[in-house]
């Protein structure tokens, strides 16, 4: 009876910060018996590689990661790809149980130099002692190309010695980008509006849920925002959570990033902050601040409670004297926040815009967000393209962060 082997594509595709091209590659047959240690090491040995000690992590298209189990507790607290779930143990998982035909999944050998390899199971079956004329104990390459060097001197898949080499793509391969996986195969984004309300309600258990698994790197303020608050009451359950967004932020780099990874790492290690601790809506005041010049006129944070106060809530002949707020009677108690304009908010546009995919759409924007009335037309824009809650959620990604280091800047630390 014939047997059911998949074959392999294993393409190398760059590693030690560069990119290879055309990409050296090897056909695998590999069996239902075999791990995807054995794959790694069949790859490991079809390239060449004679130091064999460093470590090596599959990742598949769903966004799990396939690596041994010390390494896998270890990526629950990586900078890169969604914050990770549970890893495979790669001594265990079976190749053929684990992907299926035509799918793709990425190995890394070396973490560190990233020897990364796209690998696609091929659609159909093979039967090794067909195709290799033997049944071997470990997934086999039977076929290759490329110059690491390869025997028969093919540069690439389809080299037959007589045509020229593709040219190489415009754009890096999607697996050279942590982002990867990517469309339909990525992992899902956070819920914005879930991770609120967990985050209001100090519900831990609902602030996991709504970030382990997912792609958090659009919403790093907001998801450490709730991690900041999980930790005052489960900080076991969320420790990982945190140390994997301190580096991401670290990464990313935007105005409150550091702020805020320092805060995160101080609740990890069970220290106070490094500067006063108050609770503050950083959304309102990233509203005082980033306001309209013309109409804002700025307004006080409340340094005993965080309210957020706008500046005409202290003029007893707009809103009456039971309701106004009396600041010079404890001064110490209020700081003044000064309006500083909407240029901020301008570049945050330009910035969304310069990253929108679709070339048509991105000529459209960069039109309207020229000259006078930029802001309306480019809300009506995207507002017809559907894409208002995108460009809600990355604005106020910045916003916040902005506000965060506002109060850094000033010697306070939002704590939420």
């Amino acid at each position: 009876m014939a047997r059911r082997w998949f074959s392999i594509r294993v393409e190398l595709l760059g590693g030690r910060g560069e990119q290879l091209w055309p990409y050296p590659g090897r056909l695998f047959a590999v069996g239902p018996a075999h791990t995807f240690a054995d794959l790694a090491r069949a790859i490991d040995n079809a390239f060449a590689r004679w130091d064999l000690s460093h470590l090596s992590v599959f990742t598949l298209a769903d966004g799990r990661v396939v690596t041994d189990v010390e390494t896998g507790a270890d990526l629950a607290t990586s900078a890169f790809g969604a914050i990770p779930t549970a890893a495979l143990d790669i001594e265990v998982a079976k190749v053929m149980r684990t992907v299926k035909e035509g799918e793709q999944f990425r190995y890394v050998f070396d973490l560190g130099d990233d020897w990364t390899h796209c690998c696609t199971v091929d659609a159909g079956h093979i039967d090794p002692a067909d195709v290799l004329g033997a049944i071997p104990p470990a997934p086999m390459a039977y076929w290759g190309w490329g110059t690491i060097p390869d025997q028969y001197d093919r540069g690439w898949a389809e080299d037959d010695g007589e045509g020229r080499a593709p040219g190489r793509p415009r754009q890096p391969h999607a697996m050279l980008d942590h982002g990867w996986p990517e469309n339909g195969e990525r992992p899902p984004l956070v819920l914005v509006d879930e991770l609120r309300v967990a985050a209001a309600s100090r519900d831990v258990p609902g602030i996991a849920a709504a970030l382990e698994g997912h792609d958090v790197s659009e919403v790093l303020q907001r998801a450490g925002s709730a991690v900041l608050v999980a930790l005052q009451a489960d900080p076991e359950r969320v420790s990982s959570l945190a140390i994997s967004l301190v580096q991401r932020l670290e990464l990313r780099s935007l105005p409150g990033d550091e702020e805020l990874a320092q805060d995160l790492l101080a609740a990890v290690r069970r220290e106070p902050p490094p500067g006063r601790p108050l609770s503050v809506d950083l959304e309102a005041l990233s509203g005082l601040l980033e306001g309209d010049l013309a109409s804002n006129e700025g307004g006080f944070l409340d340094l005993r409670t965080g309210d957020v106060i706008p500046a005409v809530m202290t003029d007893e002949a707009m809103v009456g004297a039971d309701a106004a707020i009396d600041v010079d009677a404890e001064p110490d108690r209020w700081l003044w926040v000064s309006c500083e304009g909407s240029r901020a908010g301008w570049e945050d546009m330009a910035t969304y815009v310069a990253a929108v995919a679709d070339s048509h759409l991105r000529e459209q924007l960069e039109r309207a967000i020229e000259g006078k009335g930029a802001y309306r037309r480019f809300r009506d824009l995207i507002g017809d393209e559907g894409l208002t809650q995108a460009w809600q959620e990355f604005s106020d990604e910045r916003q916040i962060g902005r506000a965060r280091e506002y109060l850094a800047e000033r010697g306070i630390r939002a704590t939420n």
